[in-house]
């Protein structure tokens, strides 16, 4: 069997953040030190990306032991040990999705779920959960910061070009929503949540360019503004990206840009970006536009390979989509978003 490699130092101290941030925030004089929970919740991550789950469990499973834990604590340590679990395999799965039950027992909406290294079977059986309690949209999310969510951009190609942007399309979502979320005060909506409803109203596999297909997601997701947009390619030399803002509660446009040009899809979704959240937000300062120019790639075959990649993540092949990041990111070593996801799905794998 190949080596699985630990995640860097960063991926794990990301994660780890990301896991205690709220209780951290939040910890009283009367609590045992929370750090010592991040340790601990350190050192079992090393077991997980090392694939050694059992000993990863029982770490984990030992926290839960202590009496001082606060309630976002316990979610920290239940969201790891489903994560753990799910990486098991499909007969530790009903494991794994029973702790998704036992972090709504605590409180579905105390701390901001799922994470980004949720898997995606595990994302949606929470959606799923949540849907069903009627919480999809969490109170807890209104935090007086307007929120904005990003539709799959819809392919309008001609020729070879259809097929070979199908994929590509897709993934420019993310992209403006990766993008975007580090230029602007406007809180994102995760791709995965929008997945999520596109497949429950069947839209997913439809043209949703309409104003009319925005406007009835956003009002599901709890979104003030919707993002929706198109690719189109003639030839080797012609392209163009368009993208527009729909105000939910008015259902009107409020904002439009596009770029046309050489087929350089990368810096393309970066202009539209930084135009974007302009006209949206305010002028983007110099540290932002610095900040826009990380991420994505200059490479087409790398963009191919993880816009593959999560075509397979959407239908959990985590063997398949894992494979495709890493070829992207062998192609682009400068390709985050690449890296980040082979983070992710690289321990489900081994």
């Amino acid at each position: 069997m190949r080596a699985i490699r630990p995640l860097s130092f960063l991926s794990k101290k990301l994660l780890v953040a990301a896991l205690l941030v709220c209780a951290m925030l939040l910890a009283t004089a009367n609590s045992q030190d929370d750090t010592a929970v991040s340790d601990v919740l350190g050192k079992a991550y090393d077991m997980y990306a090392l694939t050694d789950f059992d000993k990863a469990i029982k770490l984990a499973e030992n926290l839960l032991e202590r009496t001082d834990l606060m309630p976002r604590d316990s979610i920290a340590v239940f969201e790891f040990l489903g994560v753990c679990n799910y990486a098991k395999g499909t007969e530790h799965h009903n494991k794994a999705f029973a702790y998704l039950n036992r972090i709504a027992s605590v409180g579905p909406c105390l701390n901001p779920l799922p994470q980004n290294f949720w898997p995606k079977q595990l994302c949606n059986r929470w959606y799923s959960l949540m849907k069903s309690k009627e919480i999809l949209n969490c109170a807890a999310e209104d935090t007086g910061t307007k929120t904005i969510a990003f539709l799959p951009f819809d392919n309008y190609s001609v020729g070879e070009y259809q097929e070979k942007l199908g994929l590509l399309s897709h993934a420019l979502a993310e992209f403006f929503a990766h993008d975007f979320g580090k230029v602007s005060s406007l809180r994102v909506i995760e791709r995965n949540k929008m997945d999520y409803l596109l497949e429950e109203i069947k839209l997913s596999k439809e043209g949703i360019t309409s104003q009319a297909a925005a406007v009835k997601v956003g009002k599901m997701l709890g979104a003030q503004l919707m993002v929706f947009g198109t690719i189109s390619q003639i030839d080797d030399r012609h392209a163009r990206m368009v993208a527009k803002v729909v105000k939910v509660e008015t259902s009107e446009i409020i904002a439009s840009v596009d770029r046309e040009g050489r087929p350089d899809f990368n810096s393309m979704e970066k202009a539209l970006v930084a135009e974007l959240a302009a006209k949206l937000d305010s002028e983007l300062s110099e540290d932002s536009k610095k900040e826009l120019k990380y991420g994505g790639s200059d490479s087409f075959d790398a963009l191919y390979h993880y816009s593959l990649g999560l075509e397979y993540m959407d239908l959990y092949d985590y063997k398949n989509a894992y494979e495709n990041f890493k070829k992207a990111y062998d192609m682009d070593n400068k390709f985050i978003q690449a890296k980040q996801k082979m983070d992710i799905y690289r321990p489900l794998v081994g």
